[in-house]
């Protein structure tokens, strides 16, 4: 089953496949009153008319893949406005706004091969866009947006979600995550859990010992979510997650559960400033019931949690 999230790094990823017919990337490069996408959303429009990626969910798709076309007959870039504002009088978005696009024919495939190559490698990458075509932008040197005649687009990573626990619950929330299209892995004790998870094509692996961590490099686009009912497997596992590089880290349980987890991570030297950025009980739910309403209140929180700090990939500011 086909995920549903569309990440900046599928939408560069099919102007990479399409390079060799003919692809125009397009960048949302400014927004006036109110957009579905942020600034530095992109599509990718190939020479068939297929695309990836939308800016307004719908409504002016058609005009964008026609601008794209001509764009890619014509061999140069150009900023077109659609919605309010534009020449296009005929084209308007429902919310009323109007956004700027930028259009580059042809990016260079083997930058976008060194863009791919860094998210894949879970590192963050930035592209310039320039009106003779695409170069690489160091993440950090410079700010996302326009600077001159260039505009910056920032990517990081895709989020990933690590389930760590055991039952109904870690798997339901495996198979939700990894639905929504989060890179996702599970670590479960129970031989029945990883059969289960691995059957839907999850990453998943045996949990040998309680205090051995997963072999996993943590990184600042990891979330962690810890589904034990069994709490003493979380004394070596909470620690190691909170001490290394996360987007995330929560837990369940009820308040005789999380009291003594928060006593547990005191004697090992977490202090009330890290403490408050757990979230224990985990979730947007309270007092879910049953596994489905608990894997659907967990992705939600570290959704919103990803979408808060990264916008979902490509950054401005």
């Amino acid at each position: 089953m086909a995920p549903l999230a569309i990440t900046p790094a599928d939408i560069l990823r099919f102007a990479q496949d399409c390079a060799a017919q003919g692809v125009v990337l397009v960048t949302l490069t400014g927004i006036t009153g109110s957009s579905p996408r942020a600034i530095g959303a992109q599509m990718a429009v190939a020479s068939d008319g297929s695309y990836r990626g939308s800016f307004s969910g719908g409504c002016i798709e058609a005009a964008i893949v026609s601008e794209a076309l001509s764009a890619l007959a014509a061999g140069e870039s150009r900023r077109v406005r659609f919605g309010a504002g534009s020449p296009y009088i005929d084209i308007r978005l429902p919310c009323g706004g109007g956004i700027d696009l930028l259009f580059t024919p042809r990016p260079d495939p083997h930058i976008l091969d060194d863009i791919l190559a860094r998210l894949d490698a879970r590192e963050p990458a930035g592209l310039w866009i320039k009106g003779d075509g695409i170069a690489i932008a160091e993440p950090g040197t410079v700010p996302a947006g326009w600077s001159d005649d260039a505009f910056c687009v920032r990517y990081v990573p895709r989020l990933r979600i690590a389930v760590i626990g055991h039952g109904e619950a870690l798997v339901a929330t495996a198979r939700l995550a990894r639905f929504f299209g989060a890179e996702t892995l599970a670590f479960s004790p129970l031989a029945d859990d990883v059969a289960a998870a691995s059957g839907d094509g999850i990453a998943v692996a045996l949990l040998e010992t309680r205090t051995s961590p997963p072999a996993l490099a943590t990184d600042p686009w990891t979330a962690f979510a810890f589904l034990f009912h069994d709490h003493e497997w979380e004394d070596a596992l909470l620690p190691w997650a909170l001490r290394g590089p996360h987007l995330f880290v929560g837990a369940i349980g009820g308040w005789q559960s999380r009291a003594n987890r928060r006593d547990m991570l005191r004697r090992e030297g977490f202090d009330d400033a890290i403490l408050r950025r757990f979230e224990d009980p985990a979730g947007l739910i309270p007092a879910t019931r049953d596994p489905a309403t608990l894997a659907l209140s967990l992705v939600a929180e570290i959704v919103a949690a990803y979408q808060e700090r990264y916008g979902g990939g490509a950054r401005e500011g």
